[in-house]
């Protein structure tokens, strides 16, 4: 089959303009199923999150005080500390003990997490049980 163009005729004109019913229909068609699956996509495990505790410490003379300055260095009850080494090595001695005591935690606001990591690193490794961040108590109003 073959196509004859008589000459001046209108047949040759290419039509310039794009139907886009089906581009909208497409797009509504997939509008409708993202809408649909996203609820079913972002699912989360319930779980109930922890609320806001302040305990007041109970001060005991067997609880151990470690402080973490802005710089790093770590204090036990006051004193430096030399190294990370002497650190688990002073708490090792302390988690034998029966009772065990309680370590509470002073980190400075500004202080390096990863400062804060290894105090808490230190007493896994020691084997202490009990230990507590001391925080500010928020503030009222």
């Amino acid at each position: 089959m073959s196509l004859q163009l008589r000459p001046g005729s209108d047949d040759d004109e290419v039509v310039a303009s794009i139907n886009t019913t089906p581009l909208v229909d497409v797009m509504l068609v997939l509008l409708i199923i993202f809408l649909i699956t996203i609820p079913v996509v972002t699912q989360t495990v319930p779980m109930s999150l922890p609320k806001e505790v302040n305990l007041p410490r109970q001060t005991k003379p067997e609880n151990i005080e470690i402080s973490v300055d802005r710089a790093g260095a770590v204090y036990w009850n006051a004193q430096p500390v030399a190294d990370h080494a002497t650190l688990v090595a002073r708490l090792k001695v302390e988690g034998v003990k029966n009772p065990q005591p309680e370590v509470h935690i002073r980190g400075d606001e500004k202080a390096r997490y990863e400062s804060v990591g290894r105090v808490v690193f230190a007493c896994q490794r020691a084997g202490i049980l009990k230990v507590s961040f001391v925080t500010e108590p928020p503030p009222k109003g």
